[in-house]
């Protein structure tokens, strides 16, 4: 069944008129959340390189220690999370932060068929 400008189909429910269809927005990512903390991209930087190598067990230590900082304590948590949830969307971004996005090689090829050459008088 085509869709037809301006009728809702039947079940849908339409974005209401001046409302988001997505009031929370895209979730922050761990590095903003750390920067609005206040610690600077330096310190974020050297913590994660540091703790990436992290096994769940120092994790937990980690977070059992009353002496972690607010960063290493957020850091901790959302590796955790990552490694719980088996995702590698936080570990992945975190090796970006720390070393740039890899970069991708696209192999293009464009073919010309026609040349057109206009005279103007």
């Amino acid at each position: 069944m085509p869709f037809k400008k301006g009728v809702t189909p039947p079940g849908a429910k339409p974005f209401v008129k001046g409302q988001s269809g997505n009031p929370k927005g895209q979730p922050r990512k761990l590095v903003t959340i750390c920067r609005e903390m206040g610690y600077s991209k330096e310190e974020v930087a050297v913590t994660l390189q540091n703790m990436i190598a992290y096994t769940l067990e120092e994790l937990k230590q980690v977070y059992q220690n009353k002496e972690s900082t607010l960063l290493e304590l957020t850091i901790a948590a959302a590796l955790k999370k990552s490694l719980e949830k088996g995702s590698l969307y936080t570990i992945d971004s975190i090796l970006d932060r720390l070393h740039g996005k890899a970069s991708e090689k696209i192999d293009a090829k464009h073919e010309v068929t026609e040349i057109i050459i206009k005279r103007e008088s």
